[in-house]
């Protein structure tokens, strides 16, 4: 037995591991986006990390607008700055800055001549979605930087890079004399943040780089080699180094820190020549907006606030390093074993463990393990697994197996709630206290009226509460549903977990028994109203009921051995009634009758018939009525005479009808029908139809 439940236990960790595989190769966005954001803690995590030392920003900021004024500045202010970069020994500038209009002519040929004399400007530009008006003299300055040593493999005829159809350049005084161009772009993720930096953009049929790209390429003196294979890029090289790039050309950033963690220069102090003399040689100074105000800010997974321009600096930073994001092959495999091993060694645990506090104690002891693993492998060596996937099937996996564990353990509890389902009602006590030998097995066939009742959604309602408040429930209820029945000389036959089954008319004979059946089901609804807002004092869910109502004959008699039996009845009487209570689902109603009940109260009750209905067992298909609690006449009259209208195949005057009646009283029952309608409407019925509804529900 114990060799079996832990094989039990094996199966469900197997089990989960499988259906987690499926999901993560599913690539469903919003699990990612979840991933994705666990991901981001690691970087607030770790402290900062240094950058490369080579890598420079030179910060538009606050101090820099407070004394020369406020952004943009005039271009002699800009040339000012990039001849003082030149004189402190900047090898390569970057400008994340783009002049797309003229200004004042001196000031633009000012600026122009800065740029070509100084040898070692790197300007930007924008790939934009909406239509710009370009310079042909600009694009062919900006074709000057595409990507030109491609191996492609053979048959690729695309490539799987980002795309923009129109451009933004500087204009063509200021572009002339530039080392390089590179666009600035950054692409954030779905959920805000820019986690990943396109490298490469596709235009006009050319692959292009962006500025960090350009700027270590002209700092390394060499060329970008591109291979290109079927899947996408293969391979991105400057010199000796090799960016990881994805297929779609894409680099994920690997930050340092908060903004201002790679070394930061005020502009300020470089043009009015605050630095140290040589304080910038042989390094790629990065020029951009840090002041919050001029709204070049992003959102990055170390804060919600990040200065573009650092976003290129990371990246330079990152190739010239050789300090990337590692998420290739080998470590998707090390994530796939995680997502497989951790719910099957859990499950294994859990199947030696004696209780559900040790294997929660087991749970969390293993979560916690395999966050810090995948922490501290992202820390030192900057290895990107996932967090969620793994931790989930972790998870589901401690549900599905501590599930089964209780419902094993349990078995006492459903034996205690058996046993309370043999309580009797008290004239069947004095009955058989009047007749001892009627507890002798055996039945007679009579006539009784039988009451079906059940809370909607039990299960959903179990789920949420604690075991205590769960059995307080019941026992709320159930205690009112019993006095009404037994008020009403009702035979409490048994509670099925959440359900009540009565029957009048046996052990004790009962006048006009479908009567009190009828009465006592109104009652029930009535005092569930007492019961809900008693609950809601309590700050307990309010539950709803529906009730089943038949009358005929049936076998009555007590049913079992001679060491354990009970006093029931059974027969197709009874299964009709059970049916019956379970439509009321189906037609948003409270109290349905059978036929055989409604012609027998007839007149002492309001009531509406809802349909001709065969259900799950019967052949012969049953009239079902819904007793009106509200008693509303009105709309009995109109219903019964849109039904009418229905059964002639006159659904097109139906529908009308019924969506009415749906409007006006808010009635469940007509907007099933609204539903028919329209379904015969679209596919008629047969011409054999004769207007039953066969129930595939029991």
């Amino acid at each position: 037995m114990r060799y079996s439940r832990r094989l039990i236990f094996l199966f469900i960790g197997i089990f989960v591991s499988v259906i987690t595989l499926l999901v993560y190769k599913q690539k469903i966005d919003f699990l990612d986006a979840v991933d994705l954001k666990l991901k981001d803690a690691r970087f607030r995590l770790r402290k900062n990390i240094l950058p490369d030392d080579r890598v420079v920003v030179v910060a538009i900021d606050s101090k820099s607008i407070n004394e020369l004024g406020r952004w943009p500045w005039k271009r002699s202010v800009i040339a000012g700055l990039l001849n003082n970069l030149k004189e402190y020994g900047s090898k390569v500038t970057a400008l994340d800055i783009v002049f797309s209009e003229p200004s004042d002519t001196k000031e633009d040929i000012t600026l122009s001549k800065a740029i070509s004399r100084n040898g070692n400007v790197i300007l930007g530009y924008f790939f934009r979605d909406e239509q710009e008006a370009v310079n042909a003299e600009a694009i062919s300055q900006i074709e000057s930087s595409k990507v030109k040593l491609l191996k492609v493999a053979e048959g690729v005829t695309s490539i799987p890079l980002m795309e923009r159809p129109y451009i933004e350049t500087d204009i063509p005084l200021i572009g002339r004399g530039a080392l390089g161009f590179g666009f600035f772009n950054t692409e954030p993720d779905p959920d805000s943040p820019v986690r990943r930096y396109n490298l490469l953009m596709l235009y006009n049929g050319d692959i292009y780089p962006s500025l960090a790209l350009t700027a270590v390429r002209h700092y390394a003196g060499s060329e970008f080699v591109l291979d290109i294979a079927s899947f996408g890029i293969s391979s991105l090289r400057i010199g000796q180094m090799t960016i990881p790039s994805d297929e779609s050309g894409r680099l994920t950033i690997n930050y340092y820190g908060s903004g201002g963690t790679i070394t930061t220069v005020s502009a300020v102090d470089v043009i009015k020549r605050r630095l140290k003399e040589n304080a910038l040689r042989d390094k790629i100074v990065f020029v951009g907006a840090t002041e919050i105000g001029i709204y070049d800010m992003r959102a990055t997974p170390i804060g919600s606030i990040f200065p573009g321009v650092e976003i290129h600096a990371s990246v330079a930073s990152n190739i010239l390093q050789g300090k990337y994001i590692l998420r290739d092959g080998r470590v998707l495999t090390a994530e796939i074993l995680c997502i497989i091993l951790l719910p099957i060694i859990l499950t294994l645990l859990l199947g030696l463990l004696r209780n559900s506090f040790l294997g929660l104690v087991a749970l969390i002891s293993m979560a916690a393990g395999y966050a810090i693993f995948n922490y501290l492998l992202f820390k030192n060596y900057s290895i990107d697994m996932s967090l969620l996937y793994p931790l989930s099937a972790t998870a589901i996996a401690f549900v599905g197996s501590e599930a089964y564990r209780n419902l094993v353990v349990q078995k006492k509890n459903r034996y205690l709630k058996k046993a309370f389902s043999s309580y009797v009602s008290p004239e069947l006590v004095t009955e058989i206290i009047k007749n001892p030998d009627r507890l002798a097995l055996g039945g007679e066939k009579k006539e009784i009226t039988v009451l079906f009742s059940d809370i909607r959604g039990f299960t959903g309602i179990s789920e949420k509460l604690a075991p205590d408040m769960l059995v307080s429930l019941l026992n709320e209820y159930l205690g009112p549903m019993t006095k009404v029945v037994l008020q009403n000389r009702g035979t409490l036959d048994k509670y099925i977990g959440d359900a009540i089954m009565a029957i009048y008319n046996a052990p004790l004979n009962v006048a006009d028994h479908p009567e009190k059946a009828c009465k006592t089901a109104v009652e029930m609804i009535r005092e569930l109203e007492k019961v809900n807002a008693h609950f809601k004092d309590k700050g307990m869910p309010p539950i709803d009921i529906g009730i089943g109502i038949n009358t005929g004959y049936a076998v009555v008699g007590n049913m079992g051995a001679d060491m354990r039996f009970d006093y029931t009845a059974i027969g197709d009487t009874v299964n009709l009634a059970s049916r019956l209570e379970g439509q009321n689902k189906y037609y948003g109603t409270h109290i349905i009758l059978s036929e055989f009940t409604a012609e027998k109260v007839k007149g002492r009750f309001v009531m509406r018939e809802i349909d001709l209905l065969k259900v799950v067992g019967k052949e012969t298909p049953v009239s079902v009525f819904e007793l009106m609690t509200d008693e509303n006449v009105e709309l009995v009259e109109r219903f019964s005479n849109v039904l009418k209208l229905y059964r002639t195949k006159d659904f097109q005057k139906a529908l009308d009808m019924f969506e009415r009646l749906a409007v006006e009283y808010n009635d469940p029952a007509s907007r099933l029908y609204v539903e028919r309608c329209n379904e015969f409407l679209q596919s008629p019925p047969s011409p054999e139809w004769d207007g039953v509804c066969v129930s595939k529900k029991k």
